[in-house]
């Protein structure tokens, strides 16, 4: 099949690769040329495991190529618009601006039975607006919204665990569900959970999911915050309350919070849509979320204050990652970059080191200081942060080792990845996020 993919940031190149990699013949557009350039050398411009193999297996086939001429879009069947949606400057709400765009370039090249699938993650409501500019030409919008996971974006896309599509009501919707069946064909004939539904829930499938996991983070960190003043362990009970089924234990990790391009953003859009719609009683509790999560980063910074003698001042401080997750190179709104900057502004020397991320930090942050080595970075501090759980920081950073290095032995384990008994019984004084 012939699919062309406008916006080629994050999401579109990987679908891009992805939907190739399966055997279809894609075009990914996209209006940075530096980004199309690289693109097209099979360069990921980010980091993502197993992209860059993708990319060059799917050039090299002839099935992948990358352009910024939306001219190209023209004979594709089916066309999926995945461009960012950020929050807009000073407001809460989701700005659709780069959404609108791609639609309005694209609709001169639509032909009557084409299918435009948008995978991007809007406010709801937009979907059917969006249907009413794309109807004139014969051609059907549909929404199919995205479900990535940074690090296994690869793998989400090609062995999704879900596919949910909204479609209009009638003949058009029943045909456009059943050629974007065709376009996952491996994961459909392997089981994968088909929904087909209408726009307004399709929209709110991926924003409600995005609120529910981030709702459960919070939970536990405000766990953590009762299990400080108390002395319990709250990862002992998030291992508890883990064990029963209906809550589960993933995204029970207290620590210094959630950042990314999605999900902060995200629970910001959905509350401020649920305002516009009168409904925000139903979501006040998403603020509470946010606030949260912002309250773990200050805690974190709080912790090395403290374990410093109450001041920073003059004090080196080794910050482990710069990501806001492991695997991704994403600096978004992370709060280990975040909490650096607090840190550097209390007067503390502050050197940051990321295994994939320092040079995306240094772009966004140039006055605090970067290693790319984590044992220069923790070379004569007085304290280390661990603030993204990395491997190399978790499980492959023996505290004998670094005691060799350090000129203190305190550290603040942002992301209660350490094994505290191994780092207290080598002399360093630990501190972990609600924990005694």
């Amino acid at each position: 099949m012939r699919i062309s993919v406008i916006g080629c940031g994050y999401l579109g190149a990987v679908h891009a690769a992805a939907m190739a990699s399966i055997g279809h013949e894609v075009v990914g557009i996209d209006v940075d040329q530096h980004k199309i350039d690289a693109l097209s050398r099979g360069e990921a411009p980010f980091f993502e495991p197993g992209l860059p193999e993708l990319l060059a297996e799917g050039i090299e086939s002839g099935r992948l190529r990358f352009t910024t001429d939306i001219a190209a879009a023209a004979g594709a069947q089916i066309h999926f618009v995945g461009v960012g949606t950020p929050q807009q400057a000073g407001r809460y709400a989701a700005d659709l601006t780069y959404v609108n765009a791609a639609l309005d370039s694209l609709l001169p090249y639509l032909r009557p039975g084409d299918v435009v699938a948008g995978k991007s993650t809007v406010p709801v409501g937009t979907a059917a607006e969006l249907a009413t500019r794309v109807a004139p030409t014969g051609a059907t919008l549909t929404w199919n919204p995205e479900f990535l996971r940074e690090g296994w974006a690869v793998q989400d896309t090609i062995d999704p665990d879900r596919l949910v599509l909204g479609v209009p009501s009638g003949a058009a919707g029943e045909r456009a569900a059943q050629l974007v069946r065709e376009v996952f064909y491996p994961a459909v004939d392997k089981g994968t959970p088909f929904i087909v539904t209408d726009y307004a829930t399709a929209e709110l499938v991926k924003v409600a999911a995005n609120a529910f996991l981030a709702t459960k983070i919070s939970f536990i960190n405000a766990m953590a915050e009762i299990a400080e003043v108390t002395g319990a362990d709250v990862t002992q009970l998030a291992d508890a309350i883990g064990h029963d089924e209906r809550i589960g234990r993933r995204f029970l990790g207290a620590g210094i919070g959630f950042g990314g391009g999605c999900l902060p953003k995200d629970i910001r859009a959905f509350a401020a849509r649920a305002e516009e719609l009168g409904k925000h009683e139903s979501v006040t509790f998403l603020r509470e979320v946010d606030a949260i999560n912002l309250r773990r980063r200050d805690r974190a910074v709080q912790l090395v204050i403290d374990a410093l003698g109450g001041s920073v001042f003059g004090k080196r401080v080794a910050v482990l990652g710069a990501a806001f997750k492991p695997h991704s190179d994403d600096v978004r709104d992370s709060p280990a970059l975040d909490a650096a900057v607090r840190l550097h502004g209390l007067g503390a020397s502050v050197v940051v080191t990321d295994p994939q991320a320092v040079e995306n930090a240094r772009r966004v942050h140039p006055q605090l200081s970067y290693a790319l080595d984590r044992d220069d970075a923790v070379r004569y501090a007085d304290a280390i942060l661990l603030a993204t759980e990395w491997d190399e920081y978790r499980r492959e950073f023996a505290p004998a080792h670094a005691s060799s290095l350090t000129h203190g032995r305190i550290v603040i384990d942002g992301r209660n990845a350490l094994d505290p008994a191994t780092w207290r019984s080598a002399g360093w004084t630990y501190h972990g996020m609600g924990r005694p």
